[in-house]
């Protein structure tokens, strides 16, 4: 699982494909969720980021 975030919130996801312009999101059934552009998204991370000890974190 994946979290996109946004300026706006988050967006939860199966996977997710690169296009030129942005990211094309999708739920586990491969249903599609959302178009992020680039320019929209602050960040994409892997569900094990919330899972992990706040201790066990870096920041480069």
């Amino acid at each position: 699982m994946y979290r996109a975030i946004l300026p706006e919130g988050q967006i939860v996801c199966e996977r997710y494909d690169h296009t030129d312009n942005g990211l094309e999101l999708y739920a586990d059934d491969d249903r599609f969720l959302a178009f992020v552009p680039y320019s929209n998204l602050h960040a994409l991370l892997d569900e094990e980021v919330y899972e992990e000890d706040e201790n066990d974190r870096s920041i480069m």
